[in-house]
């Protein structure tokens, strides 16, 4: 039986931990389902924008620690096996990634949540890097982590492993959104929705130009980025969006409505 499950609606691809009686740890086998199931969503041509979530009352509560007890020789632990490869399929995707938490999330689950696009969670939940309480530290997701948190509340949370709220965790970056827990399926749905209406290709590339343009002197972001916009003006892809607004109709990208039984 699998770890993770799979659904696809109106354009969006859910994936779903569902390990609660460990509260949904990355054990390998949890880890293991998860990168098949991503490799899914990724392939799926009708999966416009992945939604992460889980079941239960924790999101994530990071590695499992039961499996990182060493004691067998091995050099390496195995949360480190595929977690890395995850990181990076999730940070990359050219499709947009929505991690809606459905409660707590620790130590390595934040770095499930920093590698999606978008973090939405309900008020109620709590956040911690817990690593230095356990002598280890938080080395594969400061990768993203550090890539949405600034140094300063990083340090503040990575070394002293305290617990925050949401509202903290949307304030430092690490979450997108912290709504009223009744708010957060509409709030992550209109998310989706709005998603759903941009082109593929120019999602992909938008998501690339966020982190790539800060990175660039200012004369040089504008010349490339001049390149990229007459590129995609005459693209297939922008000349159909053109043209469906001059036509006032949805472009042939946007999934069509499902009827109201």
């Amino acid at each position: 039986m699998s770890l993770v499950h799979k659904d696809l609606a109106a354009g969006v691809a859910t994936i779903t931990l569902d390990s609660p009686p460990n509260r949904n740890a990355l054990s390998v086998r949890l880890l293991a389902d998860l990168a098949d199931r991503l490799a899914w969503a990724l392939a799926e041509p009708e999966a416009r924008v992945v939604v992460l979530t889980a079941t239960g009352k924790v999101f994530c509560s990071g590695a499992d620690i039961k499996e990182q007890r060493a004691g067998d020789g091995r050099p390496d632990a195995p949360v480190t096996a595929s977690l890395p490869e995850i990181l990076r399929t999730l940070w990359e995707s050219p499709k947009p990634v929505i991690c809606r938490l459905n409660g707590t999330a620790r130590a390595g689950g934040l770095g499930l949540v920093a590698a999606c696009d978008f973090a939405i969670a309900p008020l109620t939940a709590s956040f911690a890097f817990t690593e230095v309480r356990l002598g280890v530290v938080p080395a594969m997701i400061s990768v993203p982590v550090l890539r949405r948190v600034g140094a300063r509340a990083a340090a503040d949370y990575f070394l002293t492993g305290e617990v925050f709220d949401a509202a903290r965790a949307a304030e430092i970056g690490l979450l997108s959104r912290a709504v009223p827990e009744e708010e957060l399926d509409a709030t992550v749905a209109r998310y989706a929705e709005m998603l759903t209406k941009g082109g593929p290709e120019a999602l992909a590339i938008t998501k690339r130009l966020v982190r790539e343009v800060p990175q660039l002197s200012f004369g040089e972001g504008l010349r490339r980025m001049t390149e990229l916009s007459a590129e995609r003006f005459t693209s297939e892809e922008g000349q159909e969006g053109i043209a469906a607004f001059m036509e006032k109709r949805s472009p042939t990208w946007v999934p069509p409505v499902s009827p109201v039984e």
